[in-house]
């Protein structure tokens, strides 16, 4: 099979393209190329080509992208003139029947989707990249995790941030001591951008000829279909619909309960991913939250989630504060962060320890950046450029891909080499510390939807004060099983 890569001249078009192709319009202009040497590449499928998908295609496209599947033929029509010789499915199942040539898959369908798909790679024997966060339930994360151990398999969660110096250098000051002692971590996002809050509405619409929505429901509850917002209704929510005024496809099925994971779902696994490796946090005793109101249906407009983390190793016990949603820390916490700057960032992290404080102004998706403030400093500085930050070895290795390109590259080439040299540990976000970080945050998840406070067996994965096991793990639509 001939290979097709893309240059790297090219790879920064893709997301345009493949935007364009989302929305329904043509792809123009080439931007894969030939190559060769095809020994020494992974044969690849693309699972899932909406937005995500169609970035996470260009990486996979410079190994051996063999094999194109997702629920919306439009899209792998677009992408079929640059990509002649890879397959088209809709269903992923007739693609792991037919392909029995493949090496790895790339996941990145919605979240409800990501555990039946990665389960049943892994269970072939095949290498797994999966989208954040890397399940829909707590359950399924664990299960991920065993299954990776399980058949040996090279994986990693698309939580591409992992690939930054400045997350890897972030985790080697906290825990080489630069401010002490932690007891209290804040993180916030200015997520969603999408519409929760609401009930759905009335009716259905004719599904599109070219779209399989029992498919794109899969595991989940059967829906009647229905395309956009009515028009009066859609106008009270310009703010969130900057992507698109559909309902679910292809963005705004993050937050539904039954598709997403709400703000926390999708953002967690970035935002969280530094202060979880820096402070080794395990499993929570208590988690607790409060909303703006859950809807039947829905994640709400905005939450504030609090976990207690017990002592660990040489750590002391520990909280942790989650907010979205157009909330924020607490002023006496990021006091520091306003009189430097004057207002603090719209998402970011606050690390409080007994000599100081860190903090990052990032997503976490990208390069973070960090600053320091020790108690006898006059202001915030980075760390880059502070004495006692600066004495602190580097003790993690690095990202070993081309510096110079984009994070979410350099985290997926770090995963290609995972799975040719059969050092899967080498994949920084691969699911044995994946899967343990979402299955953590998304008992924030399970806090919003049982509308009380848990108290937390992490081990035995089930609340001492409440059954909250339908919340742990779903029942699947008939028709569909691991």
């Amino acid at each position: 099979m001939n290979k097709q890569i893309i240059s790297k001249s090219s790879r920064r078009q893709f997301i345009r393209y493949g935007a364009l192709a989302v929305g329904g319009a043509a792809v123009t202009g080439p931007w894969l190329l030939r190559g060769q040497n095809l020994n020494s590449r992974l044969n690849i499928a693309q699972i899932g080509l909406g937005v995500k998908g169609m970035s996470d295609a260009q990486w996979c496209g410079t190994e051996n992208l063999v094999a194109l599947c997702e629920v919306n033929s439009s899209l792998i029509d677009a992408l079929k003139p640059y990509l002649p010789d890879a397959k088209g499915y809709k269903d992923y199942r007739d693609l792991f029947e037919k392909e029995k040539h493949l090496d790895a898959v790339d996941i990145a369908t919605p979240d409800h989707s990501h555990a039946i798909i990665a389960a049943t790679a892994i269970k072939l024997g095949k290498h797994v990249y999966c989208q954040k966060p890397l399940t829909h339930d707590v359950a399924e994360a664990r299960m991920l995790r065993d299954l990776a151990r399980q058949y040996k398999v090279a994986t990693q969660m698309g939580n591409q941030g992992s690939a930054s110096d400045g997350l890897r250098r972030g985790v080697e000051l906290v825990q080489g001591g630069l401010i002490g002692t932690v007891h209290q971590a804040h993180v916030w996002t200015n997520r969603p951008i999408w519409p929760q809050g609401l009930d759905r509405p009335d009716g259905t619409d004719p599904v599109p000829a070219n779209f399989d929505w029992d498919l794109w429901l899969g595991t989940a509850p059967a829906r009647p279909y229905k395309e956009k917002w009515p028009e009066a209704k859609a106008l009270a929510m310009q703010e969130y619909l900057r992507f698109t005024p559909n309902i679910y496809q292809p963005f705004n099925w993050r937050g539904w309960l039954d598709y997403g994971t709400g703000a926390l779902g999708d953002m967690a696994c970035h935002t969280v991913n530094w202060p979880f490796r820096a402070l080794k946090l395990g499993y929570p005793t208590e988690i607790e939250a409060s909303s703006s109101g859950m809807k039947p249906e829905m994640y709400p407009k905005s939450s504030r989630i609090r976990f207690e983390f017990p002592a660990r190793e040489s750590m002391p016990p520990l909280t942790l504060f989650w907010s979205d949603g157009g909330n924020t820390p607490p002023a006496e916490a990021t006091k520091d962060i306003t009189a430097e700057f004057g207002r603090i960032s719209p998402s970011g992290c606050i690390l409080l320890g007994e000599k100081g404080m860190l903090f990052s102004p990032d997503d976490g998706d990208q390069e973070l950046r960090v600053f320091v403030k020790l108690k006898a400093d006059e202001g915030i500085v980075s760390v880059n450029n502070h004495a006692a930050a600066m004495a602190i070895p580097q003790s993690i290795p690095r990202n070993a891909f081309d510096p110079h390109e984009p994070p979410d590259y350099r985290h997926h080439s770090e995963w290609f080499a995972a799975c040719k040299s059969g050092k899967h540990e080498t994949a920084y976000s691969n699911f044995d510390i994946a899967a343990y970080l979402t299955e953590i945050m998304l008992l924030g998840c399970v806090a919003l939807r049982a509308g009380q406070k848990i108290e937390w067996d992490g081990p035995a994965m089930k609340a001492k004060n409440i059954d909250v096991s339908k919340l742990i793990k779903r029942d699947y639509r008939a028709g569909w099983k691991i």
